[in-house]
Formats: C-alpha cells, sequence, structure tokens
C-alpha cells in the first residue's frame, strides 16, 4: 500500500540547516506582509483581478517574484477563493460582495526560497454561520501547529484537524493537502489534514512544509471546475482555508508566515 505522507518517486523529506530557515524566514515575512497589504482593499465592489494585481506589483516591488507566474501554465500572482470555492480560485473580474467570506493565497520566491500562506477575509457584514466555519478553521490550523513537534508525527497533525473539525460539525476536504517547501514549491511530505495518531513519518528538526486545512460546512466533496483549476464543493456549502510555512526545530515549531501587522485572524481592525 502506498505511503500517503511521501511522493514514491522521492521518498525522502529534506532536512534543512539554520541558513535554510533563515531563508523561509524571509520569504515567510515577505508572503505575510503581501496578505497585511491587503486587508483595507478586500471590501464589497472589489474586483478579485485588482486585488491580483497589487499583489504582483507589491511583490516585484519587493525584488521578489510570485512563484504561480507561469507555474503549470498558471498566469496569476495569488488564487482568490469566495465561498463555496474551496481553492485555486483565478483572479477576475468578480467583485466582491458584502457577505462573502474569501481566502487568498499567495506565494513569493525570495533569494530561491518559497514563502506560501493563506488567510481568510471577511467582506463587510458576514452571517453568523460564515464567520463561524472561518473561525472554526483558524483553530484547526492552530491546532494543526500544535501538534507540530519532534517526535510527533504527520498522522498527530491530521488527526488534531480532523477530531476538532469533525466535533464542529464541518468536515475536512481530502482531495488537497499541505507539502513540503523550501527551495522547491511542492516538496515531499504531503501534509494530509486528518489522520490517525502516530501514523506517518515522524517530525524531525529542520523539516519545512505547510499546514493548510481546508474545512466544509457541508460536505467533505469537492469537484474540479472546466478552467482546470478551480475546486469548488459538491454540495455548494461554504468553504474556508488559512495556511501556514512551518519549520520544526530542537523545541518544536517555527511559524514562517505570521502576520507582522497582527492580521492573523479575522476580523481585521485597520
Amino acid at each position: 500500500m502506498s505511503d500517503p505522507y511521501l511522493d514514491e518517486r522521492t521518498a525522502t523529506i529534506k532536512r534543512h540547516d539554520e541558513a535554510g530557515f533563515a531563508g523561509m524566514r524571509a520569504a515567510g515575512r515577505l508572503a505575510a506582509s503581501v496578505l497585511d497589504m491587503l486587508v483595507p482593499h478586500v471590501v464589497p465592489e472589489a474586483l478579485t483581478a485588482d486585488l491580483d494585481r497589487r499583489i504582483h506589483d507589491f511583490v516585484l516591488a519587493a525584488g521578489a517574484v510570485p512563484a504561480t507566474v507561469f507555474y503549470r501554465g498558471y498566469a496569476h500572482a495569488s488564487c482568490i477563493s469566495v465561498n463555496h470555492v474551496v481553492c485555486h480560485g483565478i483572479p477576475g473580474a468578480k467583485r466582491l460582495k458584502a457577505g462573502d467570506i474569501v481566502n487568498i493565497d499567495v506565494t513569493v520566491v525570495v533569494d530561491g526560497w518559497h514563502g506560501d500562506t493563506s488567510r481568510m477575509y471577511l467582506v463587510g457584514d458576514v452571517p453568523l454561520k460564515a464567520r463561524r466555519l472561518v473561525d472554526i478553521t483558524w483553530e484547526c490550523l492552530q491546532r494543526g501547529i500544535a501538534a507540530a513537534k519532534p517526535g510527533n508525527s504527520f498522522g498527530d497533525i491530521g488527526h488534531a484537524i480532523q477530531t476538532y473539525a469533525e466535533g464542529q460539525r464541518c468536515s475536512v476536504v481530502r482531495d488537497f493537502c499541505g507539502h513540503g517547501v523550501g527551495r522547491v514549491f511542492h516538496d515531499t511530505p504531503n501534509v494530509v489534514h486528518v489522520g490517525k495518531p502516530g501514523k506517518g513519518p515522524r517530525l524531525e528538526p529542520g523539516m519545512i512544509f505547510t499546514i493548510e486545512p481546508m474545512i466544509n460546512l457541508g460536505r467533505a466533496e469537492v469537484k474540479l471546475l472546466d478552467d482546470g483549476w478551480t475546486a469548488v464543493t459538491r454540495d455548494r456549502s461554504l468553504s474556508a482555508q488559512f495556511e501556514h510555512s512551518v519549520g520544526i526545530t530542537e523545541a518544536g515549531c517555527e511559524v514562517f508566515t505570521l502576520s507582522p501587522g497582527g492580521f492573523d485572524r479575522p476580523p481585521y481592525a485597520v
């Protein structure tokens, strides 16, 4: 039986040294700063294409590169996923409206290192059930991060996320997962957001990866739209996601993509 955590072509998980951690700190801080910059602009009537353009210009002005531009044919500096879009929403002519919940996912390349993060935004007056989903998803990420420490397993991370989400009568998307990150955008291991305690590879200092749970109000099933990128919930229920890039240290876990402005959890006070 194949290992859900490892790519069979490589089957190894890189261990990074202090220079790698320093590179990830710089990349992670810029990625988080991009999302901070957007806070006053994610408002009713905003065009997702305009938000993407702001991201593109901000990253280039910082001397970095948007990792997603030309990645596997993708043409944008971000993914912007609204309401029932689970992930990989394509920026375009869509205008945001009051009541929307929006995930914005960015990855920047700084001196060869990838800072990968995403965050939820509340647009105007958001209904209680949508705000509750966003809060549950944020807590899922925090619990996943708390389980990311030496001696634990990747299954412990997934178990922490799954048990909390399902205990709140939500579901965890299985079709997408976190991943190793560093000089490579998507690397081994697969960081699955469901699991059993003690299962999967052991966490060791030097490992760097993303944790990015996608949580649905309804069922877990998703479908891919004809554009080949956009994933939506099959039952049209709301979906939310938060993502951080993290590294395992001797003492626990370092989060590289924390918001410099303190905008890690919505609503964000401008």
